[in-house]
């Protein structure tokens, strides 16, 4: 059966804040041009926003800068942040830090706290105002090349194939979209980035790129513990001085709190658990006295970029571009990337339609040029060493180097060095002989969870029929030497249950639970062996996070 192929001028491959402000500029350019312009954005989700879980911290800048007017075009922006703390946390008490000590950038005066479904769910709405044509529920499966080796566009996965791969009665062969030129804005870690980079050599000349996972719950709190407009990071328990990471608290909607921690994922004890870092997080006494007598509503994981600039890879390639996440655009001690990522977009946007009305596939060398000399990266290149202090020097130490050198930037004194990332996160893991398990919090069903309830709040849909898009490169590695080496850490890294050693016929097997599956995509990440790789599920499966 052969495929069909549908032409456009641009496609973005991403319905996220990164392609949706890249689509957005490119029609406010062709309308103030008349120029006609055919562009097309393609969204793995089954709807915008359904992959997308974040009770985030906007800076409005690039909003303001793609809309003058959000105010009046009834952005989702209601709450405003009001409040900002930093807490160290002991194991039963907590320090704050005072506000003067805080360097400038780290601060979030001006910001709002949102929903950033919500917000991607009004962008796209805004450019189907535009006449951008949005498809939900198609994934990117695979790029597509034309003669001189350039990418002409995609092909989407094919719908309709059992376990085995093999058509049944509703397969539906996937579609090829040609486009003169593709932005991909898939997020962290995407598939298609991860072909793209292999093929062009996008990172050989960066450092290796590096990670988080990052979770979050959304409870209802009790209306005396709600304070609307307050933003709260957290530093220390449970995590240890050696192991990165930190908390987050924030305030908003109706008695809403989006609480949630990132561990970076360069740890080194294989029996490390973010999930139950997390759940142990929520029993310490300021988080629990917030959430007593609450309900948790919805609860997801993602994988976060955390290299860096240092970790960028070449953003251009023959046909397209890299935005946003899938190029890392991501400042670790903000824990903010999204204004980035529209920001990206929109730098993309104008070298791409300057590229259409010249004719010039080269004049895309702009966009890293304008990325360069906009404010993305005069805050990402200030914060720069961060991550690598973190790395080399625990949280401590990592924290007052970076806070010395993010004070010296803020005086506008540039230190002369940037740090390489000496590994990629797969390669941290010590052996289990040298690891002892942590101690976590239990489950009681009221504060703390299980993964499988709270997986159950993702509202996951994997039709179980479907071949499992997470594929091992060596069906028995696992076994053979995760298991015996590192104590089998899929099944501890994984926030969601999908990776389990069972035995079958008397021998340990890896049973895959890809039903389970909340594309946080850190095996793909974590695995010390690399054997682990994520691919698109068929279109519109995965967590529906739209409720939130």
């Amino acid at each position: 059966m052969s495929r069909d192929v549908m032409e456009y001028d641009v496609l973005i491959v991403g319905a996220g804040p990164a392609g949706l402000s890249a689509a957005i500029r490119l029609k406010q350019l062709s309308q103030a041009n008349n120029q006609e312009l055919s562009v097309c954005v393609l969204e793995k989700g089954a709807e915008v926003g359904s992959h997308i879980f974040s009770g985030a911290v906007l800076d409005p800048k690039a909003l303001q800068e793609l809309f003058p007017d959000w105010q009046a075009l009834g952005a989702p922006l209601h709450t405003p942040v009001n409040q900002d703390t930093f807490v160290v946390l002991g194991e039963e008490k907590a320090w704050p830090l005072p506000a003067w000590s805080l360097p400038p950038l780290m601060r979030n005066h001006g910001n709002y706290i949102i929903s950033l479904g919500e917000v991607c769910r009004w962008l796209a709405g805004q450019a189907e105002a535009l006449g951008v044509e949005i498809y939900t529920g198609f994934s990117a499966q695979s790029p597509s090349y034309d003669a001189q080796g350039r990418m002409s566009g995609v092909i989407t996965g094919d719908m309709g194939l059992d376990k085995q791969g093999q058509p049944t009665a509703n397969y539906t062969p996937g579609i090829e979209i040609r486009a003169k030129y593709t932005l991909v804005a898939e997020g962290t870690r995407g598939s298609l980035t991860k072909q793209l980079e292999a093929r062009y050599g996008l990172r050989a000349a960066s450092s290796p790129a590096k990670y988080g996972i990052g979770f979050k719950e959304v409870w209802r709190v009790k209306p005396e513990h709600h304070q609307k407009g307050l933003v709260a990071h957290t530093l220390g328990w449970p995590l240890d001085a050696s192991t990165g990471g930190g908390g987050f608290v924030y305030h908003h909607g109706e008695h809403l709190v989006s609480v949630g921690y990132v561990v970076h994922l360069d740890y080194r004890n294989p029996y490390v658990s973010p999930f139950d870092v997390f759940q142990t997080y929520k029993t310490h006494p300021k988080l629990k006295a917030l959430l007593q007598g609450g309900q948790r509503l919805s609860y997801g994981a993602r994988a976060i970029s955390e290299g860096g600039v240092q970790s960028l890879p070449e953003m251009v390639f023959p046909g397209g571009v890299l935005l946003g996440c899938s190029a890392g655009l991501v400042n670790v001690p903000k824990i903010k990337g999204t204004h980035y990522a529209m920001k990206s977009g929109m730098l993309a946007a104008e070298s791409v339609f300057e590229g259409i009305v010249e004719g010039s596939p080269e004049v895309l060398t702009s966009y890293p040029q304008a990325l360069r000399a906009s404010w993305v990266w005069q805050e990402l290149f200030a914060v720069r060493n961060v991550k690598p202090y973190l790395s080399r020097w625990g949280t401590w130490a990592g924290t007052l180097l970076g806070g010395i050198e993010m004070w010296l930037a803020s005086w506008d004194i540039r230190l002369p060095w940037t740090l390489k990332h000496n590994a990629a996160d797969h390669a941290t893991l010590a052996e289990a002989s040298q690891s002892r398990q942590p101690v976590y919090a239990k489950p009681d069903g009221v504060l703390t969870f299980d993964k499988l309830s709270s997986v159950s709040l993702c509202n996951i849909s994997h039709d179980d029929q479907q071949p499992c898009h997470l594929k091992l490169a060596v069906a028995d590695r696992a076994v053979r030497v995760n298991l015996p080496r590192f104590a089998g850490p899929e099944q501890y890294y994984c926030p969601a249950g999908v990776y389990e050693f069972v035995e079958q016929a008397g021998e340990k097997i890896l049973q895959i639970n890809a039903q389970n599956c909340i594309h946080c995509k850190t095996c793909d990440i974590k695995d010390p062996t690399q054997n682990i790789t994520w691919v698109p599920p068929e279109g519109g499966s995965g967590p529906n996070y739209v409720s939130q």
